[in-house]
């Protein structure tokens, strides 16, 4: 086999490397010096090409400090690959320093005997999709917060409005005793003084004490029945408290002791009352002081309240440690003059919620890896705006770029086939189901199929609002449906031409039994021997590839040398001498095989020289030995065979003659003998020149 005439220089070899659109660039030494990079790297740097030759820290200066230079130097040192998803780095772009995201891979590239030579550079910017998630994850917090907080401040509203009620009630008490008692007591100063000016007004005076006496009596019994309204609105805060559908624990600022503690508390840290009860909250959930007793002391510092979403945090319930999702909040309690007196901690555990969104993430992931192991594409429809949403393998399946509109996708189908999505389409609105096959033009002229299935979502009126799909390309399929059409038309052709001429031979002897003619009776019986052995051999080859699909071709080997069974085989080209069989190589080298079957292979092959090549005759039969193994060829001088055809000459009913009209055969020997060959562990391959002829190999293990 000779070495190709189009194999690229180093130089072509580095242009053709910085047309790719992935950013690569290639790296030497410890510093990593550029030696190459394309444009899509150089644009991620903001950099030109004055950059090659440089090291990556000369390069780029402001990577002085972040983790690169180092993981490039490990990848030298250690010949190792380092790879990113989401990697922040800091690069001056336009004279100003920004923070983009990678998607990276350092990978150490090694010649034979293990040495890096060099360090594979590649990066995808995924800055926009990581700044998406995070916009949408922080919108999606915030609005979560706001209607916890909505709720949160509700109830409190609602619990401050009791509390300003009873103290107003207690507040107009007291102040209604001092202007009592203020009243009594000027009313005591004007008695005395009358009593001292006229003993005649004494018993007048005793009078209006008695009657001080009572309204101050009457004061303390208001005073008191405050102080019961107080009491029952305390108790009335403790059952809210108690009766609260989340987790309520209100916690003394001053000493950090609980005052009060609900059911839902006591359930949200698998804690028992008396665990809690008359102990500081520290003392009582000690597992959870380390992360967030500074948290406590900040609100309690500051005023200001902590809200946790979705915090996962270690507790031991019931004696257990147990990682849960809690929402809770640290909501200060101040006092009239704004100082901080009590802490309100409201909690609810999500676990459930957390875990059910990750497990609904787990099942995306699967789907996702599903459909792109699968090669299926995706579209999602909308009747209403008329807009399609299509991944990355739709628009492969369909060869346009990403963005264009449905009507763009229709413009690609073949002509004569449009009518088939028209109809589909009005099928699906009636039945919701969407089925039908069709031809695809790309913009190179290229012919594909494809297949589409999808299903229609109705409104509440029944009119569809979603079509959604899966595009499946099936152009090796049909492909394969038209070999297999081919090969029955053939396989009938074939047949019929020896039954053909069998039943005629057979006619003629019939007619003649009486009278046999000595001249036509051998040629007759003659013609019909060799019918007999078409139809045979078409039957074998028939029977050895459903052998072969069911795995029934089972292999007797034995030690045997190729010399001995080159020259015992083919003798029917011999007799006939039409071509010249010529053994090259090495008559000593022994292979271990099924003899039977390698037998079959070189016969295969040299009978399609005598087919296809008729010309040439001069037949080398060469065995030599290869890699540890042994190889056998067939050589002629005969036409060769195109490029594009070479490819598909092991598959299966593939014929180089794909017209019929030259040569017979169902097209299955070389597929036969490919197979033969790959269950002994070897190779088959071929070497072709147009007008020069043809080199058919393949290779076995040496005994």
């Amino acid at each position: 086999m000779t070495n190709s005439p189009y194999l690229l220089s180093n130089e072509q070899l580095i242009n053709v490397f910085n047309l790719t659109k992935t950013a690569t660039a290639i790296h030497v030494g410890e510093s990593a010096i550029i030696q190459s990079a394309n444009d899509e790297m150089l644009a991620i740097w903001g950099k030109d090409r004055t950059v090659i030759g440089k090291t990556l820290e000369d390069a780029l200066p402001e990577l002085k400090g972040q983790p690169f230079i180092a993981m490039f130097k490990r990848v030298w040192n250690e010949g190792l690959v380092i790879s990113g998803s989401d990697t922040a780095a800091d690069l001056l772009v336009g004279g100003e320093l920004k923070t983009f995201y990678f998607d990276f891979e350092y990978r150490a590239v090694k010649d034979d005997s293990g040495k890096v030579i060099c360090i594979l550079h590649s990066a995808i910017d995924v800055t926009e999709r990581v700044l998406n998630r995070e916009v949408l994850d922080q919108a999606k917090e915030k609005e979560e917060l706001l209607r916890r907080e909505q709720i949160l401040n509700e109830e409190l509203a609602a619990a401050n409005e009791e509390l300003s009620a009873t103290n107003e009630e207690l507040q107009q008490t007291q102040e209604n005793l001092a202007q009592l008692n203020n009243a009594l007591e000027d009313r005591v100063a004007e008695r005395i003084k009358d009593l001292q000016s006229s003993n005649e007004k004494y018993q007048a005076l005793n009078e209006e004490f008695s009657a001080l006496n009572e309204e101050q009596a009457a004061t303390v019994e208001e005073l008191s029945s405050a102080n019961e309204e107080l009491g029952y609105s305390e108790e009335r805060f403790r059952s809210l408290i108690r009766q609260a559908p989340v987790g309520i624990c209100v916690i003394r600022a001053s000493d950090l002791m609980i005052q009060e503690v609900n059911d839902g508390y006591l359930e949200l840290v698998g804690r028992r009352r008396e665990e809690l009860e008359n102990r500081t909250i520290w003392e009582a959930v000690a597992e959870a002081a380390e992360s967030y007793a500074p948290v406590m002391h900040e609100v309690i510092e500051t005023g200001v309240a902590f809200v946790a979403k979705e915090h996962e945090v270690e507790l031991i319930r019931d004696g257990k440690p147990e990682r849960v999702f809690v929402d809770f909040v640290y909501e200060p309690v101040k006092n009239s003059q704004g100082t901080v007196t009590s802490i309100m901690v409201v909690g609810i555990e999500v676990s459930d919620k957390v875990i059910a969104r990750q497990s609904i993430a787990d099942v995306e992931e699967r789907i996702r890896l599903a459909v792109e192991a699968a090669e299926i594409g995706t579209f999602d429809f909308d009747y209403k705006t008329n807009s399609m949403v299509t991944s990355e393998r739709f628009n492969v399946i369909f060869g346009v770029e990403h963005g264009i509109t449905r009507e763009d996708f229709l413009v690609a189908i073949h002509p004569d086939d449009q009518h088939l999505s028209t109809e589909a389409h009005a099928l699906a609105r009636q039945s919701g189901k969407m089925f039908y096959e069709a031809r695809l033009i790309h913009p190179d002229d290229s012919l594909h199929w494809m297949r589409v299935q999808a299903n229609v979502y109705f409104n509440e009126k029944g009119e569809p609002v979603r079509l959604l799909g899966t595009l499946l390309d099936i152009t090796e399929f049909k492909r394969l449906q038209q070999q297999k059409d081919d090969f029955i038309s053939i396989a009938s052709h074939e047949l019929k031409t020896p039954i053909t001429s069998l039943k005629a031979s057979l006619q003629l002897l019939e007619r003649m039994k009486d009278k046999p003619s000595a001249t036509l009776l051998p040629r007759l019986i003659d013609q019909s021997g060799r019918s007999m052995e078409k139809i045979s051999s078409l039957v074998e080859d028939l029977l050895n590839v459903s052998r072969m699909n069911e795995g029934q071709i089972k292999l007797t080997k034995s030690v045997f040398k190729v010399a001995d069974l080159i020259n015992d085989c083919c003798n029917h080209v011999r007799i006939e001498g039409k071509h010249e069989l010529i053994f090259e190589g090495d008559p000593e080298l022994s292979v271990l095989a099924d003899e039977h079957r390698i037998d079959q292979v070189v016969v295969n092959l040299v009978n399609n020289v005598v087919k296809y090549a008729p010309d040439s005759k001069p037949i080398w039969l060469i065995v030599s030995k290869e890699d540890g193994m042994a190889k056998i060829s067939v050589k002629d001088m005969g036409p060769g065979i195109a490029p594009q055809k070479i490819p598909h000459l092991f598959d299966r009913y593939y014929r180089v003659d794909d017209e019929g009209n030259q040569v017979s055969g169902l097209g299955l020997g070389l597929y036969i003998s490919a197979d033969i060959v790959a269950r002994h562990g070897g190779k088959i391959g071929v070497t072709s020149e147009l007008g020069k002829g043809s080199t058919f190999w393949f290779t076995l293990p040496i005994a």
